[in-house]
């Protein structure tokens, strides 16, 4: 999520209520929903174009990244995700969240252990998120209008790369 100033704009979400398009109700901010992909090391490699901030993850993700990610995994390369991509398909690992409205319940502890390790290596990929957006300072509240989100995200890439 890249924040930006409020922008005017609405549209009618999956309930059938208007609601302003470039809010991040998870977020709780305005701004743009980039999806990225980092290395192992958690250099980044790739930003997608922006989507509004009413945009969830995954629809993002399906709309930008998994289709590439699907023919490395049938190449036999696994994707390490976080849990917002839960059912996100095939070579996705990710770790599982516990149903809604049991927060008090524990996990079962072979799904604990299983989400260990996978936490700890995700690590390095929230890192390449931290890298860009820390890094590079205008990524954390754009004042342009958000349609440039996507560009001024893809710059701080191949500077951050060079």
């Amino acid at each position: 999520m890249i924040e930006c100033d409020r922008v005017a704009g609405t549209h009618l979400n999956a309930e059938g209520r208007e609601v302003d398009t470039w809010y991040s109700a998870k977020n709780k901010a305005f701004g743009a929903n980039v999806q990225f992909l980092a290395a192992p090391d958690g250099t980044p490699l790739w930003v997608s174009d922006a989507e509004p901030g009413s945009v969830p993850d995954i629809t993002a993700a399906r709309m930008h990244c998994l289709p590439a990610l699907y023919k490395a995994a049938a190449d036999s390369l696994p994707t390490l995700t976080d849990a917002g991509y839960q059912g996100a398909g095939i070579g996705n690992h990710h770790p599982f969240k516990k149903p809604r409205g049991s927060s008090h319940l524990q996990l079962h502890p072979d799904t604990r252990t299983y989400n260990a390790p996978l936490r700890d290596v995700r690590a390095l990929g929230e890192r390449a998120a931290a890298e860009l957006k820390e890094r590079w300072r205008t990524l954390k509240h754009i004042t342009l209008s958000p349609n440039r989100i996507d560009a001024i995200a893809k710059a701080a890439l191949v500077l951050n790369n060079a």
